[in-house]
């Protein structure tokens, strides 16, 4: 695994004096993934500080994998810190304020969030901040945290994530890349596409396809690539596009090379199987977990972590060589 040297110091800090240790927690959406994980410390009781209350709200579609794993981060912290964990999502900026305003109806004691439709959430979360409910937003959007007034952002950045793929590309010799967009609006998703045309010596042609129907987006893939049989480069940004970018390439006929952002159990399946050749992984266990003990740090002992800067959780390259390793964890959910 290759972590930027722009993001090592920062990882590492974040991650000092975490703990792993697993008990029973409350939470709602997505995958189950509380098994004890291996070399976790053993199962012993949740903090005796007073329960909180605290919700996520993110613009996750229905299937993707990604915000299981968050999830999964989110709940092994909430079971350390005795926190009642709440996770709603909605891919549409309108709908996703909603939820927001929900989780401030219910005054829970602290807030997660994405930004990545920021002009439509951006205002709820300076509200709830307004209320005395203390934000960290994840994952997306880190230019607008501190506008709307949260207490910082944790996630990697998008266009240093983007320069990283760029650059792995040319030492692949690639020259002509596809970068797909999964969901038109998403302003991370533009800015990882930004940096790769920003540091790829080759071109890059952005490619919109609908992130919540595989089929159609398997489609939209391979007919591009049928039509412009100069792409030796398909750049995914999110895990469950690089199966269907795999699917499309045999479609067509295509000898491109599927690289993709962020990892799954899947993905690591395919870098094994060299149908993929590389991904950024950005941690979402590590965005999840940090976000809950950073609301629980700041409610019981008025902690900010990174002093309100931006902490980066990736990005990282990783490729078939760190396979081995990425299996054990890819397999208990929390890579």
């Amino acid at each position: 695994m290759r972590t930027s040297r722009r993001t090592a110091t920062l990882i590492t800090a974040a991650a000092i004096g975490i703990g792993l240790t697993v008990t029973g927690c409350s939470g709602s959406g997505g995958k189950s993934s509380e098994e004890k994980p291996q070399g976790a410390s053993g199962g012993g009781k949740a903090a005796s500080t007073p329960r909180l209350k605290i919700a996520m709200v993110t613009h996750s579609g229905e299937g993707d994998t990604f915000w299981d794993i968050v999830q999964s981060g989110a709940k092994q912290a909430a079971a350390k810190d005795n926190v009642e964990f709440l996770y709603s999502a909605n891919k549409e900026g309108k709908e996703q304020a909603q939820l927001v305003q929900a989780a401030i109806d219910q005054k829970v004691d602290g807030i997660v969030v994405t930004l990545a439709k920021p002009e439509a959430v951006k205002d709820v979360v300076a509200k709830a901040v307004k209320a005395g409910i203390p934000v960290v937003t994840i994952n997306s959007g880190a230019q607008f945290s501190k506008e709307a007034g949260a207490l910082g952002h944790i996630g990697q950045d998008e266009k240093v994530a983007g320069e990283a793929v760029g650059e792995e590309l040319n030492e692949r010799g690639r020259k002509k890349a596809v970068c797909v967009i999964h969901e038109q609006g998403n302003v991370s998703l533009e800015e990882r596409c930004a940096g790769v045309r920003k540091t790829f010596r080759g071109t890059v042609e952005n490619l919109n396809v609908e992130g919540t129907n595989m089929p159609a987006s398997t489609s939209s893939i391979e007919a591009k690539l049928q039509a412009d049989r100069g792409i030796d480069a398909v750049v995914t940004l999110g895990a469950p596009f690089a199966a269907a970018s795999v699917k499309a390439k045999e479609g067509s006929g295509s000898t491109a090379e599927v690289d993709t952002f962020d990892l799954n159990a899947e993905v690591v399946r395919r870098l094994k199987a060299k149908e993929v050749g590389f991904a950024v992984d950005q941690q979402p266990y590590l965005q999840g977990y940090l976000a809950i003990d950073e609301l629980w740090l700041n409610k019981t002992n008025g902690n900010v972590i990174g002093g309100g800067k931006p902490v980066l959780t990736g990005p990282a390259i990783v490729t078939a060589d760190d396979v081995p390793q990425l299996e054990e964890y890819t397999a208990r959910g929390t890579r």
